[in-house]
């Protein structure tokens, strides 16, 4: 069975682009390979359980995320769980309205959850390119990605903390940057660049950093998880 999993994060960040991803994935039906081929028209079931607590399902289940470190908990910490990025789905999906963003030039921040896949960001990058976005890579990308800070948090000192996001925002070469992680938005907004968070850009609305207070995000998130 598949399951969809908004995350934390974006049901904080914007639920309603959460629900618009849920029903474009039961409206997956033609996407080869998209999620299996035998279970191409089957129905995907919303799953809110936060990945930091058992996700209460039978082996063999099957998690959609579009949040990294969702990701990584999910497929790692519990037995016969298996998971598959957004950007892999949509990516297959031909059927999808992606939007026209040219004139955009976008470097792109890889999260540390998914560094060691790289199907994930070829994904992404495809996404961008059908947008018909321009991207200047950082040197640091993909599988040889660095952390955009925030994970650093509670364990180093604020001020050092936001030194990291600053070094690592400043290292990328255009002014907007893409990131797929509502976290790294944060980030990306602490070190002076501006974050483009891909699911506004396949939804075709415009990246709002909200609160970027790093104590109040991660206390907000603390009372998500607890929550579900």
């Amino acid at each position: 069975m598949n399951y969809f999993n908004p995350g934390c994060a974006l049901m904080l960040y914007k639920p309603h682009l959460a629900q618009k991803i849920f029903e474009t994935l039961n409206a997956v039906n033609d996407a080869p390979d998209a999620i299996s081929t035998h279970e191409r028209k089957a129905i995907v079931k919303w799953h809110d359980i936060c990945c930091h607590h058992d996700p209460a399902l039978p082996r063999g289940s099957h998690i959609i995320n579009v949040c990294a470190g969702c990701d990584r908990r999910f497929r790692s910490l519990y037995d016969g769980i298996t998971t598959r990025s957004l950007w892999e789905i949509i990516d297959a999906d031909s059927a999808f309205p992606l939007p026209d963003h040219s004139g955009l030039t976008v470097s792109v921040h890889d999260p540390c959850p998914v560094r060691e896949k790289p199907e994930v960001h070829a994904a992404v990058r495809s996404l961008l390119s059908k947008m018909n976005i321009v991207i200047r890579e950082t040197a640091y990308h993909g599988t040889h990605s660095i952390c955009c800070g925030d994970d650093l948090y509670p364990k180093a000192a604020l001020d050092t903390v936001h030194a990291h996001m600053q070094r690592r925002a400043q290292a990328m070469p255009a002014d907007d940057v893409c990131v797929y992680c509502v976290s790294c938005i944060k980030s990306m907004t602490i070190g002076g660049k501006r974050p483009r968070y891909l699911v506004d850009l396949l939804f075709n609305e415009a990246t709002d950093p909200g609160v970027c207070d790093t104590v109040e995000w991660h206390r907000t998130l603390d009372c998500y998880i607890d929550l579900h």
